[in-house]
């Protein structure tokens, strides 16, 4: 009995690993695929299209899950959805209007510390010193990289950082939402529940964007751009989703959250490869908040509350 024990948390960390490393990859593609989509398309457009691409796909693959969602679940489901996708579809191409990308998936390895900051405050997770000191460094970390961009990119504005920060808070809250309110639903009926709802109002904001006049439709540009929007839905949100949502339940929303570690190493290549630029002090902000994040999301000893 100990021995296959023994194998299955072989085999357990094993798949929670690969879903990891498929995320970081598809995830940290992320960030340029909104950049590019950017030059044809409005940060409402790229939100609202990427989310109604990816319930298309999903709802393909998925559709008899729907039967299978209780009643008494949904309501955690569309707020997993919006939450964990529809608020963020539309934030980060907000914030890549003025910010590069390479320094929004910098931000986005916040997720983990606001992991812990909500699981205490909400979920009644404790914190060990230890902790806190790995959040106070994550936080300095973040401060720093900011005023360092403002510094080197004036024409950029770095306000903009606030909805990459903004969309932690969701990701944060959504772990933890998950974890305990979701642990045993599958990953594809959340996913498939989520998005069959997250349609219409996504349908409705691509509406009132004008995104069906011909001005935008036939445009060479918009054409382009969508075809990254697509890969985005479908990669970067429906699969993705899939995936994390497994990850999830089968592991812990601490360790969920680390993917953000990896992105940026995914994000900066590609940066890199399109002609962006970091200083110095913008990589050692970059260490700062992952050395903070790995402080925070060390082995700990965990309390629950009854929620």
């Amino acid at each position: 009995m100990h021995i296959c024990g023994f194998f299955r948390n072989m085999e357990n960390n094993s798949v929670k690993w690969m879903y990891l490393l498929v995320l970081s990859l598809v995830w940290g593609s992320s960030f340029i695929l909104i950049k590019k989509a950017l030059l044809g398309l409005t940060p409402l457009q790229i939100g609202s299209l990427r989310i109604l691409i990816a319930a298309v796909f999903l709802l393909i693959i998925g559709f008899r899950r729907l039967k299978k969602i209780k009643k008494n679940e949904w309501k955690w489901i569309i707020a997993s959805g919006v939450l964990g996708t529809f608020i963020p579809s539309f934030l980060f191409p907000l914030a890549q209007t003025e910010i590069d990308s390479s320094i929004s998936s910098i931000l986005n390895t916040i997720t983990p510390l606001m992991t812990l900051v909500f699981g205490f405050f909400i979920f009644s997770i404790s914190f060990t010193k230890r902790q806190l000191f790995g959040l106070v460094i994550g936080f300095l970390g973040g401060v720093l990289l900011i005023l360092q961009g403002a510094e080197v990119n004036p024409n950029q504005n770095y306000l903009y950082t606030l909805f990459i920060l903004a969309a932690t808070v969701c990701y944060a809250l959504n772990l933890n939402l998950i974890k305990t309110k979701l642990q045993e639903v599958s990953s594809l009926a959340i996913a498939v529940g989520c998005f069959s709802f997250l349609m219409i109002p996504a349908f409705v904001v691509l509406l009132s964007t004008g995104f069906f006049s011909k001005e935008v439709l036939f445009s060479t540009t918009t054409s382009l751009s969508i075809l990254y929007v697509a890969l985005l839905g479908v990669f970067g949100t429906a699969l993705a989703l899939l995936f994390f949502n497994k990850l999830i339940q089968v592991s812990s929303p601490v360790f969920s959250s680390s993917v953000t570690y990896f992105l940026p190493i995914v994000a900066l290549f590609w940066g890199v490869l399109d002609g962006e630029t970091l200083t110095l002090t913008q990589i050692m902000a970059a260490v700062f908040i992952l050395f903070g994040v790995v402080l925070a999301n060390r082995k700990r000893k965990q309390k629950t509350a009854p929620i």
